[in-house]
């Protein structure tokens, strides 16, 4: 499966925001034209397109939140693309560039615990569950290196 992480710019942004999951996933997921508002803001913050082949179907964002962690903030796959074994590989591609990160220690992801399927998938990539997050809204799961 020819899958790849991509820079965004003005060639795909378009079709980066056109990206959707489905109604049931709305609620667990941010919109990918507010992440790019919010990366252009704010330093420290890495978005990349998920390719299949020539076609942008997905989306990342991870920010940089001290010298030794990095959150991975945004993850998502275009509805008419998951179930395909995109969201696999795209996430062990952008676990191995987080991991180029120097002085890395912890690379984070946090997760709606009433998503059915996120625990067990995460949890197969090396994160752990460690504790909800400050307002008790999200899960927060390390790998540790």
């Amino acid at each position: 499966m020819d899958i790849s992480l991509e820079e965004i710019d003005r060639s795909n942004y378009e079709a980066v925001c056109d990206l959707d999951v489905t109604k049931e996933q709305e609620a667990y997921v941010a919109c990918n034209m507010w992440s790019l508002v919010e990366a252009h803001y704010n330093p420290g913050h890495t978005c990349k397109a998920i390719y299949h082949e020539k076609t942008p179907v997905g989306f990342f964002m991870w920010v940089q939140e001290t010298a030794t962690k990095v959150s991975i903030w945004r993850f998502m796959v275009d509805k008419h693309h998951q179930n395909k074994g995109i969201g696999k590989t795209a996430l062990n591609l952008a676990i191995d560039a987080i991991k180029t990160t120097v002085g890395l220690k912890e690379i984070e992801i946090c997760y709606n615990p009433k998503n059915p399927v996120a625990k067990e998938f995460y949890a197969g990539f090396g994160f752990q569950e460690v504790g909800m997050d400050d307002e008790g809204e999200d899960m927060l799961a390390l790998i540790k290196l």
